[in-house]
């Protein structure tokens, strides 16, 4: 499905990585490690089409992401370190827009349906900005929940959120992986998620 081919990475005088070479599957998942500065955000955003390797390339299906556009942003769910939430916009306005943004437009039933599975019922008419930052990733996840994409790019997914919040989280990895999905996730903890495949990319 995905394969990263001899990647290389340069932060101003830096190479952070060199040579990686990877592949991801349908159901599978990769735990990437390393310390911080270690290059696991860049090399995200790279499989993301985000940000251009030194050198290499990257194929989904084979072909070069590069050349996909569109067709491979729409098979790709990112989540990075902001939760892309806008702080002046009520928890249900946040979910309404992104997902109208990306082509699946709710309604206020399913919005709620949606808010409700990452537990901020309580919260959905409350602005973004005095969320906790545990709830404010909970209503980052809610992207994912609502895209079609085969894969999720996700970092540090768990940061900032109680355990009820990681189990939570973890079970959404896990459903999806179930349904043919594969994930990405940078992390410095152990995810503990029930994968069909699990494997660790470590950089140093």
């Amino acid at each position: 499905m995905l394969e990263a081919i001899n990647l290389s990475c340069v932060r101003g005088t830096r190479r952070l990585f060199k040579d990686l070479n990877f592949t991801v599957e349908r159901g599978e998942l990769i735990e990437l490690r390393g310390p911080n500065g270690s290059g696991k955000t860049s090399l995200l955003r790279i499989l993301c089409g985000l940000a251009t390797p030194a050198a290499g390339d990257v194929l989904w299906d084979g072909e070069n992401i590069r050349s996909l556009a569109e067709n491979y942003s729409a098979a790709v769910a990112y989540l990075g370190h902001q939760n892309a939430v806008k702080d002046e916009l009520t928890a249900m306005e946040n979910l309404k827009i992104s997902s109208g943004v990306s082509g699946h437009s709710l309604s206020t039933a399913e919005a709620q349906e949606v808010l409700a599975k990452v537990g901020l019922t309580q919260q959905q008419n409350l602005p973004a900005r005095v969320l906790s930052a545990g709830q404010r990733r909970r209503l980052g996840m809610t992207r994912l929940l609502r895209s079609n994409a085969t894969l999720w790019i996700l970092d540090e997914v768990l940061t900032s959120l109680d355990s009820a919040a990681m189990d939570l989280s973890r079970e959404f990895i896990t459903e999806h992986m179930k349904n043919g999905g594969a994930a990405i996730v940078a992390t410095h903890q152990d995810l503990n998620i029930n994968a069909p495949s699990v494997k660790r990319l470590q950089l140093t």
